[in-house]
């Protein structure tokens, strides 16, 4: 196990990897530049070609941007399946689906497809059917139909919008093939009044203000089951959500949108004013804004980029691997659980004391984007106060590449700050993490020995170079705690002075058990044979006793201790603590509370790690 991560401390800001694998995608196509800025709107046509911004929002609302993510915009047709959800809770599925059907139309935005009987769109995000949900939502006038929908698709959005009155008028003044199509539903009595103050609340809805990052929010409210992730607003019943997900499915990217599913399994919907909208259903919202289309109508970049993130992420909806499960099974810090390496005095109070720096948690589940988002993010928010995280995979049943790349990418960003990010219990992913960037020597073999290595790592920022297990005097051994000087040197008289050199035995499991140790300077380890190999049971360092058990029950040794590095030991024979008995009876028992204080605080340190590992 190597000692390659820095120790220096760095006060830096973390920066996710995430952050990063957005802006590399941004990068990715930033040279794209296929397609044309909108002009049939001429107001559109002043649009910035080059502006280009990606955003991730999860339901919890956390967002990720990167670019031109606040850079205003219309929302276009990018309203339509909000306004749908807007007039099913206002009227009912009913009413709703008897006026506007729910079949793809395999046409362009602005065709007029109408079931040829009822004369009724054949799906909401058509402009005919996104006309006619305008004509069922509530008022008589244009300002007051226009107030609903700009409440509700503030509430998605989580802040006050606004229209953009120059796109309004010019959207107005060219309007007139959504006209035409105003008075064909009029004719089929679809709208049942007047198509004027529907017509120009449609062309309202389109010149609504956003931003890509107020399209990934209200991709996350949708995917968090109506409710804003980050005001806890109620923008859509929940009944109604899989509603607009399905149209956004079938429907969304209008002649596409069966290539589109069948690519990204992400219910999604574009606008001519360069946005797109995705959805992973219970998981993301997807915000991305370029303003060059293609002949569809859809962002040239932003059709990349989310083809890009379905297949890095593993967004697809379909895929069989995605659980809703937490990946977070355990979360504690150094203060609960700790290594079997026993330290000295002077260590352990140090440990004791800077413990919350050393975090462990345990992972489960089939890691992916969504699964190992929030456990990348606890990392990056947490790097401020812990120079070391222990990660373990024990109850991991799958790593996809997506969530491999991110811890590896988190590790990177930690490193980079001074801290540690290591790997414990990896299994069958070890070689997935290695082959994505993580270095062997992150990789221990169980929750101990990364423990230990995160111990050393606390150890060493504070001693920097001094040894914190330089050779213990006989009075600062835990054994010999509270003795008077002429009862140490009585002791003196009594102990045997043994060294043992790196690697040696010093007792074998099955031995008697007639001797009892203490280490006054370097370390041993307690082991025992298991059918995968060894297991070590316990660490000892300078100041520390072992062997005690046997010793006072007189027993056969039941495990090995080997030394870690040079050892040097004072020895309590049987027959020099039995002499004990007559030379000095009150040193026997101070010797004996010592032992079972020992014991006693072992036994308690056991029944902490256990309740925190519950």
């Amino acid at each position: 196990m190597g000692n390659a991560v820095p120790t220096v401390q760095n006060t830096a800001v973390p920066r996710s990897p995430i952050l990063d694998y957005l802006d590399s995608l941004r990068a990715r196509f930033q040279d794209l530049t296929d397609g044309q800025v909108a002009d049939y709107i001429p107001e559109l046509a002043h649009a910035n070609p080059d502006w280009f911004g990606i955003c991730i929002a999860t339901p919890d609302g956390f967002v990720y941007e990167v670019g031109d993510s606040r850079q205003p915009f219309t929302i276009q047709s990018i309203s339509k399946p909000l306004t749908y959800g807007l007039a099913l809770e206002e009227n009912g599925e009913d009413t709703v689906l008897a006026k506007i059907g729910v079949e793809p139309s395999g046409d362009a935005f602005n065709a007029i497809s109408l079931r040829p009987q009822t004369g009724a769109p054949l799906n909401p995000l058509i402009n005919a059917g996104a006309i006619a949900a305008c004509g069922l939502i509530a008022g008589e006038t244009i300002e007051q139909k226009t107030a609903r929908i700009l409440d509700a698709f503030s509430r998605y959005a989580g802040r006050a919008l606004d229209i953009d009155e120059r796109v309004y008028d010019s959207e107005s003044a060219t309007g007139h093939r959504n006209r035409a199509i105003g008075w064909m539903l009029r004719n089929f009595a679809i709208l049942t009044d007047e198509p004027a103050p529907t017509l120009e609340t449609y062309f309202r809805q389109c010149s609504i203000r956003v931003t890509c990052r107020d399209l990934a929010l209200m991709g996350a409210t949708l995917a968090n089951g109506g409710v804003n992730p980050v005001t806890g607003t109620r923008a859509i019943a929940e009944a109604y959500v899989d509603n607009v997900l399905s149209v956004m499915a079938t429907c969304g990217m209008y002649d596409f949108s069966g290539e589109w599913l069948y690519q990204t399994g992400l219910p999604a919907k574009s606008g001519v004013g360069g946005g797109i909208l995705a959805v992973q259903p219970g998981r993301i919202g997807i915000g991305v804004f370029s303003p060059r289309l293609d002949a569809q109508g859809n962002s040239v970049r932003g059709i990349a980029v989310c083809r890009a993130l379905a297949a890095d992420l593993g967004l697809h909806l379909f895929d069989a691997s995605q659980r809703a499960v937490p990946a977070v099974r355990l979360a504690t810090t150094r203060r609960k659980v700790a290594s079997k390496q026993r330290r000295s005095p002077v260590a352990a109070e140090h440990l004791r004391r800077v413990g919350k720096r050393l975090r462990l948690y345990h992972l489960q589940g089939a890691l992916a984007f969504a699964s190992i988002e929030p456990v990348v993010r606890e990392l990056m928010e947490r790097a401020g106060g812990t120079d070391c995280f222990v990660v373990n995979l024990r109850m991991v049943q799958a790593i996809d590449d997506a969530a491999a790349r991110l811890l590896a990418g988190a590790r990177k960003e930690l490193l980079r700050l001074g801290k540690a990010l290591v790997f414990a219990e990896a299994g069958a992913w070890w070689q997935r993490l290695i082959d994505v960037g993580v270095d062997r020597e992150a990789i221990f073999a169980d929750d101990d020995f990364a423990l230990e290595y995160g111990e050393n790592l606390l150890l060493a920022q504070r001693f920097q170079g001094e040894a914190w297990d330089a050779k213990v005097p006989l009075e600062q051994c835990a054994l010999f705690a509270g003795f008077t000087t002429d009862e140490l040197a009585l002791l003196e008289g009594l102990l045997a002075c043994r060294t043992y050199r790196k690697g040696q035995t010093i007792i074998a499991a099955g031995q008697t058990s007639d001797e009892l140790f203490v280490i006054t300077h370097g370390a041993a380890m307690v082991t025992i044979s298991t059918h995968d190999g060894i297991a070590r049971l316990d660490a000892f360092a300078s100041g520390m006793t072992f062997g005690e058990m046997a010793f006072i029950d007189r027993s056969p040794r039941s495990a090995n201790v080997s030394a870690l590095s040079e050892v040097e030991c004072r020895v309590l024979t049987r027959e020099a603590f039995a002499q004990l008995d007559h030379e000095a009876p009150a040193i026997k028992i101070r010797l004996l509370q010592n032992l079972a204080r020992g014991m006693s605080a072992m036994l308690r340190q056991a029944n902490r790690e256990l309740a925190a590992l519950k």
